[in-house]
């Protein structure tokens, strides 16, 4: 029996921001979750299924937060299923409530993703030691900046490659009025001058700690028909692993996240990604990612990443737009970072992205990964049904 085609006929966000000291943990899910209902034109009552996802219970320090969380997110009564798989958990979870529609198992289900991370300290609550594991050193920053030094040895890349990505994915920002970081009067030289956090990744080239939430109402080829406006449809999704440390792990590009992309784009009949996708979002918490990425998903040839971004290919006018949103450097509530990535790749091809709307984007990829570059989510999108 052939699969359900998927439909993301509801998008929510809340506003993001260091600290939403306005709502409670619950108030802020539901902030999202009641803004995809409105744009769904759902009420409670369409919902057959929840599927929600977060990062690390001890960001917040509220166990199971799902066992209370129910009632703000309509869910008594309702199957509930929480995903986890480290930062990637908001890809991953969206995937998980598409696989419920795609198998028809339920027909319409909500899904969201959150982090509360004023509530506790990301940051420190990423350098507990781990036994037999190689250390944080206060925050993932200190983990991913060798991968980024041995990026720089193997590429030949600029020492400025990094700021580029800053400077583009901030100015980006400045059009989505939901991201966390408005930074008027940024300047690519303000960049570049910042601190250095863990060489050779700068203050301003890393990502914020926010507060906020991200939920779709997914929904299948019947509910997509009701839909009060064109939605955007799943053309292919996947998920990979590999551990976090192992002989001959490539930290530079992962084979785990090659393999997602593949199969990601043979689900979506994509042979050459550069020219069949018109838009990217990635998950870059660190500027040097997105030309580490680039390669990861095939969109470069090996070493030849940062020369996309220093022609301006990855630019909101470029060839191959990538985090027209502002991405993960400017709006990090880590839980709900990688669904956002997938919501803003459904509202480029649902063209709803406001500002930061790529011109005639009709194919989208989302893209998260996390723990140490172990979990891989991605899917691609587009304005019309997959065929079949």
């Amino acid at each position: 029996m052939s699969k359900e085609p998927v439909a993301v006929v509801g998008i929510g966000q809340t506003q993001h921001t260091a600290a939403r000291r306005d709502v409670s943990l619950a108030g802020l899910v539901r902030e999202a979750a009641l803004r995809a209902l409105e744009d769904a034109e759902l009420t409670w009552a369409d919902i057959d299924a929840v599927v929600i996802g977060k990062a690390p219970d001890f960001f917040e320090g509220v166990m199971m937060p799902e066992l209370y969380l129910a009632d703000a997110l309509g869910a008594v009564g309702k199957p509930l299923l929480r995903v986890h798989t480290a930062g990637s958990v908001g890809g991953s979870t969206a995937l998980v409530a598409a696989a419920q529609v795609a198998a028809r198992i339920h027909r319409t289900v909500l899904t969201l993703a959150f982090e509360k991370q004023s509530e506790s300290n990301a940051m420190w609550g990423l350098s507990l030691p781990v036994p037999f594991q190689q250390p944080l050193l206060a925050g993932a920053g200190g983990f991913f900046a060798p991968h980024v030094r041995a990026y720089m040895r193997r590429s030949g890349a600029p020492a400025g490659t990094g700021s580029l990505v800053a400077y583009k994915d901030r100015r980006n920002a400045l059009r989505n009025p939901y991201a966390h970081l408005h930074e008027h009067g940024l300047t690519l030289e303000k960049v570049r001058s910042s601190p250095m956090l863990w060489d050779p990744i700068r203050y301003s080239e890393t990502c914020p700690s926010s507060d906020g939430a991200c939920a779709m109402v997914l929904t299948d080829r019947a509910g997509a028909a009701r839909a009060p406006r064109p939605p955007a449809w799943m053309h292919g999704g996947a998920m990979r692993s590999e551990p976090t440390l192992f002989a001959g792990k490539d930290c530079v590009s992962p084979r785990a996240g090659r393999d997602c992309a593949a199969d990601v784009y043979r689900q979506a009949g994509i042979t050459d990604p550069r020219r069949q996708i018109d838009a990217v979002e990635m998950y870059v918490p660190f500027s040097w990612y997105e030309p580490m990425w680039l390669e990861n998903l095939g969109f470069a040839a090996e070493g030849e990443g940062w020369k996309l971004v220093e022609s301006g290919v990855t630019e909101l006018d470029g060839e191959l737009p990538v985090n027209p949103s502002g991405g993960v450097l400017s709006t990090n509530p880590i839980g709900a970072s990688g669904m956002i990535r997938f919501a803003e790749a459904a509202l480029q091809v649902r063209g709803e992205a406001g500002e930061h709307q790529v011109e005639g984007a009709r194919t989208a990829l989302g893209h998260a990964y996390g723990g140490g570059s172990q979990f891989f989510s991605m899917w691609v999108v587009g304005d019309a049904p997959p065929p079949g």
